[in-house]
C-alpha cells in the first residue's frame, strides 16, 4: 500500500464527514467538492454496487463505510468476504457488497485525492427487509366462556402491518392489530387462527390453534323395536370436548361389554349398545351417560318387542285381515246356495 499516512488522513476525513451526519438526498450537486448521490434502496439478500467517478487527475481513491476503509484503490482493507472489487480504472471505481443485510445500511463515502484538492462522493444505502414473525402466542386449551388474548409481533422494513383471522367458512372474526381479544369464547370460536405480517417486500404467515373444552351434550335417544331372536342396536351420540367416556345402564344396573350377549363399542363421539340375540329379558329401559372432566349428560332408550308375521300368514297372502275376509265370503256363498235350493224345491212341489 502506497503512502499509509495519506490513507490515515483520508480515513479521518471520511469519519469526520460521517459523524457530522451526511444528508440523505435524492439529488446530487456536482458543483461542489462534496457530492451526494441518490439513495440506494436494496432488498435484504441482494447485491448492491457502489460506483464512484474518477478522472485523469486522481492520485488516490478509497471507499469507506462508517469508521473503516473497504477498498483503497485495488487494495482490499475490509475483512468481509461479501465485499469485492468490480471495476478500477481512470473512469470508474466500483465495489459490490453481496447478500446485503441490515448491518450494511448507512452512509458510504468515496474519497478521491486529486492533484489539487480532495473531493468526496457520499451515498446512503437503505435496506428493505421482508416481514418475519418473531413473537407468537402458543397453541392453547381453554374452557368455554374464558377470555382469550392472542399476540403476534413481527419485524421488517418497512414496518409490517399485522392482521388476525379465524380460518373458518364464515371467517367473521378478524383484527388488524398485533393483539386479538376474544371475550367469553364459545365452542364455535375454536379452531385455527392465522396471523399475517405484510410490507412492501413480502409477507409471513403463522397460525395458532385454540381448543375450547365444554361439557358433554347427548342427543335425544331413539326407541328401537326388535323381534325376539334378532339383532338390536341402541346408538348414543354426544358432542363434547375433550371426548367423553360412555356408561350404559339397564334401570339402575350398569352394563359392561360382553355381558349377557351384549357388546359395547365406543368410536369417538358415538357409543353403540348391541344385542346379538334379543330375548324377552332384554326388553325394557336403558340409559346412556356421557362424562368428561367438565360435566355429564344422559339420555334414555326403550327396547321394545315387535311381532313378526307367522309362516302360515305369509303363505295366505298379505296378512291376517285378508284371512278373516276370506272366511266371511265363504259363509255368504253357503247361505245363497241354501236359499236357491229351497226355491227350486218349492217350484217342483207346485206341480
Amino acid at each position: 500500500m502506497k503512502n499509509p499516512m495519506f490513507w490515515v488522513l483520508l480515513t479521518g476525513v471520511g469519519i469526520l464527514l460521517i459523524q457530522q451526519g451526511l444528508p440523505v438526498h435524492s439529488q446530487g450537486d456536482s458543483q461542489t467538492d462534496s457530492k451526494v448521490m441518490d439513495n440506494i434502496t436494496v432488498k435484504q439478500g441482494e447485491t448492491v454496487f457502489l460506483r464512484c467517478a474518477q478522472g485523469d487527475i486522481v492520485t488516490h481513491t478509497a471507499w469507506l463505510n462508517r469508521s473503516s476503509i473497504l477498498y483503497a484503490g485495488e487494495d482490499k482493507w475490509s475483512v468481509d468476504p461479501r465485499v469485492s472489487l468490480v471495476t478500477f480504472n481512470q473512469e470508474e471505481f466500483t465495489i459490490k457488497i453481496e447478500d446485503v443485510d441490515m448491518t450494511d445500511e448507512g452512509p458510504y463515502i468515496c474519497a478521491v485525492q486529486t492533484s489539487s484538492r480532495p473531493r468526496t462522493t457520499s451515498v446512503h444505502i437503505l435496506v428493505q427487509v421482508p416481514p418475519i414473525i418473531i413473537n407468537l402466542s402458543k397453541d392453547i386449551v381453554v374452557n368455554e366462556g374464558s377470555n382469550v388474548t392472542l399476540m403476534c409481533q413481527a419485524s421488517g422494513k418497512p414496518e409490517p402491518s399485522l392482521t388476525w383471522k379465524l380460518l373458518s367458512p364464515s371467517g367473521d372474526l378478524a383484527s388488524e392489530d398485533e393483539y386479538l381479544d376474544i371475550s367469553s369464547i364459545s365452542r364455535q370460536r375454536a379452531g385455527t387462527y392465522q396471523c399475517t405480517a405484510v410490507n412492501d417486500i413480502g409477507l409471513d404467515v403463522q397460525t395458532v390453534e385454540i381448543t375450547v373444552n365444554y361439557a358433554p351434550s347427548v342427543s335425544e335417544g331413539r326407541d328401537v323395536g326388535v323381534a325376539p331372536g334378532q339383532r338390536g342396536v341402541l346408538e348414543c351420540e354426544v358432542d363434547s370436548m375433550p371426548e367423553a367416556d360412555f356408561e350404559w345402564y339397564r334401570d339402575d344396573r350398569r352394563i359392561f361389554n360382553d355381558f349377557d350377549g351384549i357388546q359395547i363399542e365406543d368410536v369417538g363421539q358415538l357409543s353403540k349398545l348391541t344385542f346379538l340375540n334379543v330375548s324377552e329379558e332384554d326388553y325394557g329401559n336403558y340409559t346412556c351417560i356421557a362424562i368428561n372432566k367438565l360435566g355429564s349428560s344422559n339420555t334414555s332408550f326403550v327396547l321394545y318387542e315387535i311381532i313378526e308375521p307367522t309362516s302360515s300368514t305369509l303363505l295366505q297372502g298379505p296378512g291376517a285381515v285378508q284371512d278373516g275376509n276370506s272366511g266371511s265370503m265363504g259363509t255368504h256363498v253357503h247361505t245363497y246356495s241354501c236359499l236357491l235350493l229351497a226355491i227350486i224345491l218349492q217350484f217342483l212341489l207346485s206341480f
